[in-house]
């Protein structure tokens, strides 16, 4: 199929295996995208990039650092500079470091609202700016969890950012639609990534409550959120914005 036939798109966090980044990189190639794959971990972004375009997709890698405005102008430059703009960004990247209030220190604070939340801020800006030029439209999906809808004990930095993220997603729904620029949010429950699995080593004591919150009983899949990103990505989402996709086997409906 070709659901993003012609489209630009740049994911974030893209090297890690399995993650959601990756895994949406590929999704978008095997639906049209041209495909930016970008981490601080430039070498996974190119392994990435490089299954990609192996498998006939179309796809670049870049170096990353999604806490640095300069790096957000060189990328957004670049790929302005080929393509004339931008139609897709999914903000992805993003770290977890689970403590209890007690054990959470006050640079564990700073990180996580710096990758997951400012970096957001920055990426979204940019794209926006991008987007507008264009005058093509285009869809912006922010990474938040279900954390940033419900209280997950060990999350309070977590959640403050990707709470953070879920407003802050909704306010450039309304600035931006007129433009039909869209903004959505994707909330995922527990998926078996690289990072869930170290956050999960770090918190290991909570493992067993919080598998007992899936109604489902099993941890998701990158390429069910993935998936998410790929409908909120094409034309079939168009009139679809300032909204909240949560995926996460009925963890939010209990």
């Amino acid at each position: 199929m070709n659901r993003l036939e012609g489209k630009v798109a740049l994911v974030t966090g893209g090297a890690s295996v399995p993650g959601l980044g990756s895994s949406t990189a590929q999704r978008f190639a095997e639906e049209g995208a041209i495909v930016y794959v970008t981490d601080r971990d430039d070498a996974g972004a190119e392994t990435v990039a490089g299954g990609i375009r192996a498998a006939g997709g179309k796809a670049h890698a870049m170096a990353h650092d999604v806490t640095s405005e300069a790096d957000w102008d060189r990328v957004m430059a670049a790929i302005t500079a080929a393509h004339g703009g931008l139609d897709v960004l999914v903000n992805n990247a993003g770290i977890a470091v689970l403590r209890m209030i007690e054990d959470l220190t006050s640079a564990d604070w700073a990180l996580q609202n710096r990758v997951n939340l400012d970096s957001v801020f920055y990426g979204t800006r940019r794209a926006v700016l991008a987007m507008r030029k264009a005058g093509r439209g285009g869809s912006i999906i922010n990474i938040s969890s279900v954390a940033g809808l419900v209280g997950v004990p060990g999350c309070a930095a977590y959640a403050a950012a990707k709470g953070g993220v879920r407003l802050f997603s909704k306010v450039i729904a309304v600035e931006c639609a007129k433009d039909r620029i869209r903004c959505n949010s994707v909330h995922p429950g527990m998926i078996a990534t690289n990072m869930q699995g170290v956050a999960l080593e770090d918190n290991a004591s909570n493992y067993d409550a919080t598998l007992a919150l899936i109604p489902m009983g099993i941890m998701g899949e990158p390429v069910d959120i993935a998936n998410m990103n790929l409908f909120l990505a094409s034309d079939e989402a168009r009139y679809i914005t300032g909204a909240e996709f949560v995926v996460d086997g009925g963890m939010f409906a209990t």
